[in-house]
C-alpha cells in the first residue's frame, strides 16, 4: 500500500459513487462493484466461520486453509477493483483442488442432497458456500459485460464453492455430528 488510511470517511460517495483501484468514479451499485463487495462478504463469512471453529476447538486443521483462502480472497477484490489487474496464481486453484481431494478421501458417498444445517460451524460453511456461489455468479454477469475479468478467478470461485460444500461435509463430523440429509417430503407422507 502506498498510503496508510488515516481518515476512514471521505465524503466522496456521498453522492452514490464509488473510486475504483484506477481512480474511475462508478455508481455504487456497479456491476463490479456489487461483485466484489460479494467477495468482502464472502470474505466475512469465512471469517465467520473460522471463529465459530476456534470457539469450539475445532479449527487447527482448516483454520491455515481458511487463513490463506481470506487472503487470495482479499487478492481476488484487488482485482475486480482495479480493472485489468491480476494478483491470483493457478497455484491457489489447484490447492483448493488437493484439498478437496484429501477431505473426500475421507467423507462416505453422497446418497442424498444435503441440507445447510447441523452444527453451527458447518451451517457458517455452508452460507459461505452460498455466498461463493452468487459471488461466481455475479463475476460471470461482468465477465460477460467486461472483457477485463481473468478466466481464473472464475475457477478460483467455482472451486471455492466446491472446497467450501467438502468442508461443511467434514465439518458436520466434528464432536460425533451428523449431517442432515434432504428426505423428499411426498416421500416422508407415505
Amino acid at each position: 500500500m502506498g498510503h496508510r488510511l488515516s481518515k476512514i470517511y471521505t465524503r466522496t460517495g456521498d453522492d452514490g459513487t464509488t473510486g475504483l483501484g484506477d481512480g474511475q468514479r462508478v455508481s455504487k451499485d456497479d456491476l463490479r462493484v456489487e461483485t466484489y463487495g460479494t467477495v468482502d462478504e464472502l470474505n466475512s463469512a469465512i471469517g465467520l466461520l473460522r471463529a465459530s471453529l476456534t470457539e469450539r476447538n475445532q479449527g487447527e486443521t482448516l483454520d491455515p486453509l481458511l487463513s490463506r483462502i481470506q487472503h487470495e480472497l482479499f487478492d481476488l477484490g484487488g482485482e475486480l477493483c482495479i480493472p485489468n489487474y491480476r494478483i491470483l496464481q493457478n497455484e491457489c486453484v489447484n490447492r483448493l483442488e488437493k484439498s478437496i481431494d484429501q477431505m473426500n478421501e475421507t467423507l462416505p458417498m453422497l446418497k442424498n442432497f444435503i441440507l445447510p444445517a447441523g452444527s453451527v460451524p458447518t451451517a457458517h460453511a455452508h452460507l459461505a458456500r452460498s455466498i461463493c456461489r452468487r459471488a461466481e455468479r455475479l463475476l460471470t454477469s461482468l465477465k460477460h459485460r467486461e472483457d477485463n475479468v481473468s478466466d481464473l478467478s472464475l475457477h478460483y470461485l467455482n472451486r471455492l464453492s466446491d472446497w467450501l460444500f467438502v468442508a461443511a461435509r467434514v465439518i458436520s463430523r466434528f464432536d460425533g455430528g451428523q449431517e442432515v440429509l434432504w428426505v423428499r417430503q411426498d416421500a416422508e407422507t407415505k
